[in-house]
């Protein structure tokens, strides 16, 4: 072994505690990023597969009717690879020992035709028999998506009643299925797998029990090699125009995959913006203490040059030690990834459904990890390390010129009378401001990194208060398959247990603004509403008594619209119509692209009658499910959903999920924050050691000579807090726009008590490091901290 490598050892062996706490810091950053894009490139991995294998189609329409004769038509329109028809049916669902509501999406399969395009494979079980009769006990077999089926530990065997078309039937579940058009398989995008389920029964039985013989309601297409989609899409949209089509989408608007693609951004962001901070605070602290360890070891370096190693041999030297302790921070953070990364990935299994799903790190992202970790090392020893190489031999053999001390920035500000303890911890922290701002900025990300890890928490709990607390005040929620005459709301007004009912009326439709044009919704409320309300992002209601049209802000801002210029409304249900309103104004508002209007406003716009295609009830305490068990036998009522039900299956989900972000980030935060307090301490121990010394030997107790140390710790904990606060905010607001979409927009919220824990935590990390860094105070070998060089 080489004397340079023998000295190398020697120096880890001194240093081990602080290049430890640094490996920390960087294997926090390393796993941080490993473990978020490990887990998304693995779902991304998974998902490409199974759209190959499952043959997922690329343009999708709904259709009110339409006769299997026009197939082939469709598979004539330019661009189109491949065409294939489906029933699909939503029905209500009734599980034995479960009272709460339940929703199902039927569709029709036909074992004599398998799909083409968007292939169901069983997972468990068998596949239903070709042809589809009726078991004698008049069951319907049945395959039930597998995320549905584990949440009810439904099993092949088991049976459970559907409502189709006002009669029950009942399903004999026979196998459990997965399907690339049902990988997030949830209603209206919630990730409910208890209250949502999708059914594959004979595409026969489900033709007879709507009268949907020879005809089809979902069309799928596969497009042509190089066929322009848009195109595709209009066509499509035409040829269908006449069945009561509404406009076809491509797989960016498809349900599933768009939750896909959201999840896959999120995680993208996150697993970027967060890790940067983990390593530049490494950066910092490898500048820290390789700049100490260099003016500790100035007579070395000269002996060094003197004995005729080169600066290129000394400067590889200490890049040397700074490889080694990143490299141990390297290899702990792909380890860290890879846990965590399966952990990450065994919970997006729960909502996301894949014949094969494992997690694996890519080796470009490993090399990356190295690439960011090496530059990391450079760029936090550069200097110090250049520094080195350029120390004249005999400049080295002097001792380092000493400090020079003057007033305190508060001194000359005219603020007299700090205790001499104070002002020395003062004019020692003004000493090196560089260093000190980097201190404080590194326990401030601490802090900022915990509030991040909470703030989630805090944001959905708003949203969730925001929508189904204020928004939405009923307990239930029916809609019809059709709009309906709104005596149905005085049908379900006297259901036993009801107070209240209030009509609503979705209407799909296209916004166009010259060559602008967005698909939605307008949904119609009671002009004064008290049980679905529009809730602003400040939580104030918007009523919609005579305002007209209504879009929200980012809605109304992507089709360039102002409150008073004319909008151009495609209806996309019923008979075809095209209508233009002024825009009554804007909302902001969290959730989606919506559009609102009085309902009564609306029927008259759409020139329907007085007709509804939703009803939300205000029901009695404890009358909940009596309500729901009438409501059943109501023929015209297609669904129903209990508001409590929801919020409870949504709340395990989500709480589960926030714990867990919250543990870890608060856990990385931890790790930075003893990263920069202990080896802040140690260095200032290290510089100090002589000054320390002497006031023991003059009488300091060891008390007041670690207050002295320690309070400069302490004061750099009580400046970084604040900062933290405001800095943890920056960075919500930050990773919020980041995030934004057209769906869905975070609100910054910090609540008091999630800055409160966030300071705890960094505090009580900051204490434990001074108290170790204390303990080598009391030990303190006087003798050798006095020697000194003349």
């Amino acid at each position: 072994m080489k004397a340079l490598d023998r000295k190398l050892l020697r120096d880890l062996v001194k240093l081990w505690s602080q290049a430890l706490t640094i490996a920390l810091v960087v294997a926090s950053g390393i796993g941080g990023y490993l473990t978020s894009l490990s887990a998304v490139d693995s779902l991304a991995a998974a998902r490409d597969s199974y759209y190959v294998d499952g043959h997922f189609a690329d343009v999708f329409a709904a259709v009110k009717r339409a006769p299997n004769t026009l197939v082939e038509p469709l598979r004539a329109l330019p661009g189109v690879a491949d065409v294939q028809t489906t029933l699909e049916q939503i029905v209500r669902v009734e599980l034995p020992n479960t009272p709460d509501p339940v929703i199902g999406q039927v569709i029709g399969l036909d074992p004599r035709e398998p799909m083409r395009l968007n292939q169901v494979s069983v997972s468990s079980g068998r596949g239903l028999e070709p042809l589809g009769a009726q078991r004698a006990d008049g069951a319907i077999e049945a395959l039930v998506s597998e995320g549905f089926a584990q949440s009810h530990r439904l099993k092949p065997g088991a049976r459970l009643d559907v409502l189709m078309q006002g009669r029950r039937r009942t399903l004999l579940i026979v196998g459990t299925a997965l399907s690339p058009e049902f990988i997030f398989a949830g209603l209206w995008g919630m990730p409910d797998t208890r209250g949502f389920g999708i059914f594959w029964i004979h595409r026969d039985t489900l033709a007879a029990a709507y009268d949907m013989r020879g005809a089809f309601n979902r069309v799928a297409l596969k497009l042509a090699p190089g066929a322009a989609e848009p195109a595709v899409v209009d066509a499509l949209t035409r040829q269908l125009g006449r069945y009561g089509g509404r406009e076809a989408y491509g797989r960016d608007q498809q349900p599933s995959n768009a939750m896909l693609d959201n999840e896959i951004k999120e995680q993208r962001v996150l697993g970027t913006v967060l890790p940067a901070i983990f390593l530049a605070v490494a950066a910092f602290l490898l500048n820290v203490v390789i700049a100490r360890l260099v003016a500790t070891q100035r007579e070395q370096i000269a002996a060094l040059k003197a004995l005729g190693y080169d600066n290129r041999a000394i400067g590889a030297h200490y890049l040397k030690l700074v490889l080694l302790i990143v490299a141990l921070g390297l290899g702990l953070g792909v380890l860290l990834g890879d846990r965590l990364g399966t952990m990450f990935t065994g919970l997006y299994a729960e909502f996301f459904r894949f014949p094969r799903f494992e997690h694996r790190i890519s080796p470009q992202l490993l090399l990356v990890s190295a690439g960011i970790t090496l530059a990391t090392a450079v760029a936090g020893t550069l200097n110090a390390i250049i520094a080195t190489v350029r120390l004249p031999p005999a400049e080295a053999m002097r001792p380092p010129s000493p400090g020079q001390y003057r007033a305190t920035l508060l001194e000359r500000m005219g603020i007299r009378g700090m205790p001499p303890a104070l002002r020395m911890i003062i004019r020692n922290l003004e000493r090196r401001p560089l260093r000190t701002l980097l201190s404080v900025t590194g326990v401030a990300a601490a802090v900022a990194i915990v509030i991040m890890g909470f703030f989630f928490r805090d944001a959905i709990d708003v949203v969730l208060d925001t929508q189904l607390t204020l928004g939405l005040r009923g307990d239930v929620t029916i809609w019809t398959a059709e709009p309906a005459d709104d005596g149905v709301r005085r049908e379900l007004a006297r259901l036993p247990g009801v107070d209240a009912v209030e009509s609503t009326r979705f209407a799909l439709v296209n916004f166009v603004n010259g060559p602008r044009r967005e698909r939605s919704m307008i949904r119609g409320y009671a002009p004064r509403a008290d049980l679905y309300r529009v809730i602003d992002a400040s939580q104030h209601q918007l009523l919609l008594e005579g305002r007209g049209l209504v879009m929200t802000d980012r809605l109304a801002t992507k089709l360039g619209l102002r409150p008073g210029d004319p909008v151009r409304i495609e209806v996309l249900e019923g008979r075809a119509r095209t209508l233009e309103v002024p825009l009554g104004g804007t909302v902001n508002e969290m959730m989606g692209l919506n559009a609102y209007m009085d309902r009564t406003a609306l029927n008259r716009l759409l020139g329907d009658g007085d007709v509804a295609t939703g009803f939300v009830l205000s029901v009695q305490p404890g009358r909940l499910n009596e309500v729901l068990e009438a409501s059943k036998q109501l023929p015209r009522a297609a669904g129903a959903w209990s508001k409590a039900t929801m919020l409870r299956n949504m709340e395990e989900i989500s709480a589960r999920n926030v714990r867990i972000m919250s543990t870890l980030l608060t856990t990385f935060a931890a790790v930075i924050a003893v990263g920069v307090v202990y080896n802040n301490a140690r260095i200032a121990l290290a510089e100090r050691a002589w000054e320390l010394a002497s006031l023991r030997v003059l009488g300091f107790t060891r008390a007041e000579v670690s207050a002295l140390l320690l309070g400069e710790l302490g004061l750099v904990i009580a400046v970084a807090l604040p900062l933290g606060l405001l800095l943890g905010v920056g960075l919500a607001h930050l990773v919020v726009e980041l995030l934004k979409s057209d769906q869905f927009h975070f609100p910054v919220i910090v609540r008091a008590s999630t800055q409160a824990w966030a300071a705890l935590c960094v505090a009580a990390a900051g204490v434990a490091s001074a108290l170790v860094v204390r303990r080598r105070i009391d030990r303190l070998d006087l003798v050798a901290a006095l020697k000194t060089r003349d």
